[in-house]
């Protein structure tokens, strides 16, 4: 990450960044980019899977209750769910972070929310950048967008559009809780009053602020023993639209609603907003954070397999015949 501000902050960031190294990151921080040895990762047609993301509005909470690390964990799980969701192990990772005045204590923040969330999976934060620009964002303004790079081999790769098959079922892992979708609609309906209120004994923003849940682990342990045929990381739009991405043109999704553990903040929201039900199930994941598409025969294997992992899965939903399209009931 270019810091051109102070040597200081350099120094700090390279520290945090180093402890993700691997022996296959050739690069430092003087480099004008990173370097990764890919043809020492030992497959033989390696297929890389790249994703960007960034935080949204979530940031404004982030920001406002000075809860900085979340930013950088967030940011790294939005992308790295999205390459999981092709069967790809991330190699390393890349931020962008802006700002209108730099604070270096609340970089260093920041970027250790990113190296602690990339330790978790064995990526490399090799990277970035960080841009001071007043004329665009505000002294405490906040904005950040991150890189994930994976690889799969080509015959791992996980294409719903290709896998899906008439039959297969639909099964659930839990969000952590909204995640980092949905705050620009949570903004409009409470005051900063509302968020530092009590929810479930511990202050509003405090359940908004849980960060997002990475599935890495319970995902490559079902690809090292079952073939997958989908896999849908639900994030804006809700499990509609994310769904509808990965299902064949011949094909359609039929969604249990009532057999999804929907987690109280949800049913809050929608209380205090006086939101429709249409409104909730098209901008929030609803409990569901990442989707996994399997055949009816491995239903029950996968789900002993996702609970001695510790996951709690369900099953909500079939794969039908159909004009490709995602039916809520």
């Amino acid at each position: 990450m270019k810091v051109k501000k102070s040597n200081m902050i350099i120094c700090k960031i390279s520290n945090i960044l180093e402890k993700t190294y691997n022996n296959k990151v050739m690069s430092t921080l003087d480099h004008f980019a990173s370097f990764y040895r890919i043809y020492e990762c030992g497959y033989k047609e390696p297929i890389l899977v790249s994703g960007v993301d960034g935080v949204g509005t979530k940031l404004r909470l982030a920001i406002a209750f000075k809860k900085y690390g979340v930013i950088g964990e967030d940011c790294f799980a939005m992308c790295a769910n999205d390459v999981l969701c092709h069967g790809a192990l991330p190699l390393f990772f890349l931020d962008y972070l802006a700002c209108g005045k730099l604070d270096s204590s609340i970089v260093e923040k920041i970027v250790q929310g990113i190296a602690i969330s990339c330790k978790k999976t064995n990526t490399c934060l090799i990277g970035g950048e960080t841009s001071e620009m007043p004329g665009i964002y505000k002294k405490n303004d906040y904005d950040i967008a991150g890189f994930c790079v994976g690889i799969v081999e080509k015959n791992n790769l996980v294409d719903g559009k290709k896998l899906i098959k008439n039959g297969d079922i639909l099964i659930g892992l839990p969000s952590s809780g909204i995640h980092s979708n949905g705050f620009s609609v949570i903004r409009n309906i409470f005051s900063a009053e509302d968020f530092m209120k009590s929810f479930q004994e511990k202050p509003f923003y405090e359940t908004l602020l849980i960060p997002t849940k990475i599935y890495h682990y319970p995902i490559h342990a079902l690809l090292k023993e079952f073939i997958i045929h989908g896999l849908a990381h639900i994030t804006g739009g809700g499990i509609s639209e994310n769904l509808y991405r990965i299902i064949p043109e011949n094909l359609s999704a039929v969604v249990e609603k009532k057999k999804i553990p929907i987690q109280p903040v949800f049913n809050y929201i929608k209380k205090r907003g006086n939101l429709s039900e249409y409104k909730m199930w098209n901008t929030f994941n609803m409990g569901v954070g990442m989707i996994i598409v399997v055949s009816f025969q491995d239903k029950y294997s996968i789900l002993d397999k996702l609970h001695f992992l510790g996951e709690k899965p369900f099953i909500f939903g079939t794969i039908v015949k159909g004009n490709k399209k995602v039916f809520l009931k």
